[in-house]
């Protein structure tokens, strides 16, 4: 075992184990430590406390000091800076006419180096990017290109659930998410439905992705067109197996007003079981004419029934004779 304390260098960003050395640090202290980019500032996230060798990653560097009056000044200094410096490199950026898309450009607290974090599809060639910012701020300058959701990370946003999202909030790594997840939550497979606003599978469905499973490992699959399965809470039985409310009124955990309904169930379930179904009486025919007659005879049929009724033809429509004669 090792002691350790956690420091985090942003407000979403990944746990780092230091050595706190002689230092009494406690979570919310602001330290200083040394870093492969440089001396930086972070933020203790947990307080010191002995882990196993395995999860250190080695060499483990010690805490330098705990941040001063001076350190803080100098932070928001840096910030102030880097804004500057931002808006500079996407001015030369849109000269040299590159792909790409700045996110965010950061000081070391020693200002030894100017870091800008970018997005592109491919690979850039920025070597005259560099030296055109290395001209501007005379100090060495580091351009690193992240993906799409660490780029949704360090801008923020609002997710399909209203709030801000999990990795810009308290998400300090990645994990990975597959749509076989998805699947078992019988969720629809939609891309634009299980897809966040970096283009790739929401981080939450990792969240109850372990709940679905113990579900189906206790309660089985349903088939289609099967009703939803009851289960006991002491037994896992199913609720129609035969003795289920007699077995479950010997638990003491039962309130009695519980006791009592299950009392009623159990005689109610032992009554519907010892009733037969009653068969329902058949219908009476209606009689009819046809049906009238005795087996064996035809039935009287009234004159011209069956026949096809005449058409009646038309009155024709005798001319209109004048009443005054020709001649006049």
């Amino acid at each position: 075992m090792i002691e350790v304390v956690g420091i985090r260098f942003k407000q979403a960003g990944k746990i780092y184990y230091f050595s706190p050395g002689d230092l009494q640090i406690a979570a919310g202290d602001g330290c200083i430590v040394e870093t492969a980019r440089g001396v930086e500032f972070g933020e203790a996230v947990l307080d010191p406390k002995d882990v196993p060798v395995s999860e250190v990653v080695q060499p483990l560097k010690q805490v330098l000091r705990i941040a001063t009056v001076e350190d803080y000044e100098r932070l928001e200094r840096n910030k102030v800076r880097a804004k500057e410096a931002f808006q500079i490199a996407n001015e030369k950026v849109a000269e040299h006419k590159l792909p790409m898309r700045l996110l965010e450009a950061e000081y070391t607290l020693d200002e030894s180096k100017l870091i800008f974090t970018f997005t592109a599809d491919g690979r850039v060639d920025f070597r005259e990017l560099v030296k055109d910012l290395a001209a501007i701020f005379r100090t060495r300058i580091e351009l690193r290109q992240v993906g799409v959701r660490d780029e949704a990370k360090a801008i923020g946003g609002l997710g399909s659930c209203g709030r801000s999202l999990c990795c810009a909030t308290f998400l300090g790594d990645f994990e990975p998410v597959s749509i076989k997840m998805a699947k078992d939550q019988n969720l629809s497979l939609n891309p634009a439905k299980i897809s966040g606003v970096c283009g790739r599978l929401m981080c939450c469905l990792k969240y109850e992705s372990e709940t679905y499973v113990d579900n189906k490992q206790t309660f089985g699959k349903s088939c289609q067109g099967c009703g939803p399965i009851v289960a006991d809470e002491f037994y896992h039985e199913v609720e129609e197996e035969s003795d289920y409310y007699s077995d479950l009124l010997k638990e003491d955990t039962i309130k009695d007003v519980d006791y009592q309904m299950l009392l009623e169930t159990q005689e109610i379930d032992k009554l519907s079981k010892n009733e037969e179904p009653k068969r329902p009486r058949p219908r009476k025919k209606k009689r009819t004419a046809k049906n009238s007659g005795a087996k064996g005879t035809k039935p009287e049929s009234t004159p011209n029934e069956g026949a096809p009724k005449k058409k009646k033809r038309p009155r024709r429509r005798k001319p209109k004779v004048d009443s005054k004669p020709k001649d006049e």
